[in-house]
């Protein structure tokens, strides 16, 4: 029995791929203040025009360089693990397999794109990089890339995460980053948010906008600032993660995959593992897959697809994305890394092709699933992971009621061993479930209303 399957670095992926190059319809553009689109030198103040080339790249097929593939060495190729104890518990006549990113330094996915970024950095001849963090993988990920090549790094955390993570923080300083709370007294941004709202918890949106802003009013030249997830150059390095996958499911003798499933905040981990199998259902697979979101931030399943901002301040490009609202700030949830008012315009484009298929998960379930996952299979998800978790568990009892032997993917984005705080709330039974209102979404969406309207582009064949 093979419970989990290797891979050799000599066999891990020597290319990224990228859907932007395979989607059916054509996307919106971003679009600068004016409301036209953004050309790529627009960029440049916020990142290095070797990013910028990615981002606006529609090449199918880009190169990782010999460099970066030494840095990932560090623990890539991640292991797929076949998920035996949890189907024996389960009694599903399922097959269930999950990448482990939890393997990493850091412990999640995170790192695939912060030493992708961080080298193409140093490169362009940047010393310095700023950024925003939800739960905290995303800035331990970006702290520990920088360590590896010698940059400085400053991290936007935000404040419900920052208090209820501390050992994320701790992380960050040991790599040797500098952690604020957001928002902060550190720039007009994080002083305009808490002048309104003392109490403020955070949210990603004003996090970003702090960390661009910091990182746009630094007069060197040698600063940039770098984002976690959402950008097309994000989700293109997180690729790695379905495209090992794939040779590790040939390795077992799996010729077809049934479903596959991640949790999505901004997207990168989601895109990661499903952007290739995406790419196999463009060219006539018959795939279900599955972004998982918390109900109490409803981006994917309530959200409309319109033109925002991806931050509060309104720093950032107008994305075509669904999105809440760039004003709307998320209930406090532990799955920090999931309270993000937008998604990857990538995936919104997927999801309005039918290629994509979005679920919302209650936090209750999430975490009993992780419970369960932790009890069979060893490893104590992160409360973001929970929610792929209880999809997995509900598409493998479907399986067992229908009597398929369906092949489930799902990807392990991190492990909780910095979040057990949210597990020790769940035991204790503080923790409940929170279903965003309609109301407060039609709030939300408020600022966007006289922002211009993306076009709905479809081909109808899903």
């Amino acid at each position: 029995m093979r419970v989990k399957i290797p891979l050799f670095e000599k066999e891990m992926p020597r290319k990224w791929y990228n859907l932007a190059a395979d989607l059916p319809s054509p996307m919106n553009p971003p679009l600068g203040p004016n409301g036209k689109p953004i050309s790529p030198d627009m960029l440049a103040p916020v990142f290095p025009m070797n990013l910028i080339e990615q981002e606006v790249s529609r090449e199918r097929w880009i190169d990782i360089p010999e460099e970066v593939l030494d840095l990932l060495y560090r623990w890539r190729p991640t292991p797929l693990h076949r998920a035996t104890y949890l189907e024996q518990a389960l009694g599903t006549p399922a097959r269930i397999y999950y990448k482990n990113e939890s393997v990493s330094p850091p412990g999640s996915h995170k790192p695939n794109t912060a030493v992708a970024q961080a080298w193409y950095n140093k490169q362009f001849g940047i010393k310095r990089i700023v950024t925003e963090t939800g739960a905290g993988q995303w800035g331990s990920a970006l702290a520990f890339a920088c360590a590896l090549l010698g940059l400085e790094c400053k991290v936007f955390m935000v404040r419900v995460s920052y208090d209820q993570k501390p050992y994320r923080k701790l992380m960050m300083q040991t790599w040797g980053a500098e952690c604020v709370a957001s928002p902060s007294t550190q720039t007009q941004a994080g002083k305009a948010i808490l002048a309104e709202h003392p109490d403020s918890p955070g949210s990603l949106g004003i996090a970003i906008s702090e960390a661009i802003e910091s990182a746009v009013t630094e007069h060197s030249g040698t600063t940039r600032y770098a984002l976690g997830s959402v950008l097309n150059h994000v989700l293109l390095h997180q690729t790695i993660i379905g495209l090992e996958a794939k040779e590790q499911l040939k390795k077992v003798g799996e010729k077809k995959v049934d479903v596959v499933i991640a949790c999505a905040g901004g997207g990168s981990n989601f895109a990661g593992l499903a952007f290739p199998f995406v790419n196999d259902k463009i060219h006539g697979a018959q795939i279900d897959i599955i972004p998982v979101e918390p109900f109490s931030c409803p981006t994917m399943t309530k959200a409309p697809f319109v033109y925002d901002h991806g931050d509060t301040a309104r720093m950032t490009p107008l994305l075509p994305m669904h999105s809440l609202g760039h004003d709307f700030v998320p209930p406090p949830i532990h799955a920090g890394g999931l309270r993000y008012h937008g998604i990857a315009p990538l995936i919104s484009q997927g999801i309005i092709e039918g290629l994509i298929t979005p679920k919302a998960m209650h936090q209750l379930e999430s975490y009993g699933a992780a419970v369960q996952f932790a009890k069979t299979e060893g490893i104590i998800p992160a409360p973001e992971t929970s929610h792929a978790i209880a999809e997995v568990i509900k598409q493998a009892k479907q399986a067992k009621e229908e009597g398929k032997e369906k092949v489930i993917l799902f990807n392990l984005s991190g492990h909780g061993l910095m979040d057990l705080g949210g597990y020790e709330r769940y035991f204790s039974r503080q923790l409940g479930n929170f279903e965003l209102p309609q109301e407060d979404i039609d709030k939300a969406l408020k600022s966007i209303k006289d922002f211009p309207k993306p076009t709905i582009n479809r081909t109808g064949r899903w």
